[in-house]
């Protein structure tokens, strides 16, 4: 997942600057990209603007640094889009961003792109928890060095149990969703939404 990917969505919604980019990085965008630097966002827009992706307009700050605000373009909102309803390939960890990443845009999908994309990720899960929960994890150690098997043992077990825990957790999480977005009017407001969200999780 390339953070232009990112920007771009971000600007999809509202013009920003540069620092304001970062600033959204660095609160909300973190559960989607992490330690994004300051150079990597000017630079990331310096080869988008050279694409002809954004475009940016210069506010004049008399005694400050003149602010430079990006825009997307039509070629740039095409780009975006591309990329949030092709296809979905999950990564083989959950826990890596890139499912959230597109979820944070869902406003610019259908509920039918949307519903695609919740079912993939539901299906892969649940078809690695099939395959690999119960796998033999049995490790043999051979090592001359200083080796405690007790909490080496112990230690795999909490992290075993305690990943199949956060996968389940994951995997309850989309079936709510999925139900929520089956059961709500296509005209649902976000309260409505939200409340089909609540129920659901209430019965389970």
């Amino acid at each position: 997942m390339k953070l232009e990917s990112i920007l771009l969505g971000v600007l999809a919604r509202h013009p920003m600057t540069g620092y304001d980019l970062k600033k959204f990085l660095d609160t909300s965008g973190r559960f989607v990209r992490s330690n994004t630097q300051m150079s990597q966002v000017y630079r990331s827009l310096s080869t988008m603007e050279d694409r002809g992706w954004v475009t940016h307009s210069v506010e004049v700050r008399p005694g400050a640094t003149d602010a430079k605000t990006y825009r997307v373009t039509d070629e740039g909102m095409t780009v975006f889009l591309d990329w949030l309803t092709n296809p979905y390939q999950p990564p083989s960890r959950f826990q890596d961003p890139d499912f959230m990443a597109r979820v944070s845009f869902a406003g610019f999908m259908t509920r039918g792109q949307l519903l695609e994309l919740v079912d993939t990720e539901l299906e892969t899960r649940r078809t690695e928890v099939a395959k690999y929960r119960d796998r033999d994890r049995r490790d043999a150690v051979e090592t001359t060095a200083p080796f405690d098997s007790s909490v080496a043992e112990a230690v795999a077990e909490w992290g075993h149990r305690t990943g199949a825990a956060a996968m389940d957790a994951h995997i309850r999480s989309l079936e709510v969703l999925r139900t929520a977005l089956l059961d709500a009017p296509e005209e649902a407001s976000a309260e409505q939404l939200l409340a089909k969200v609540l129920d659901e999780e209430a019965t389970r």
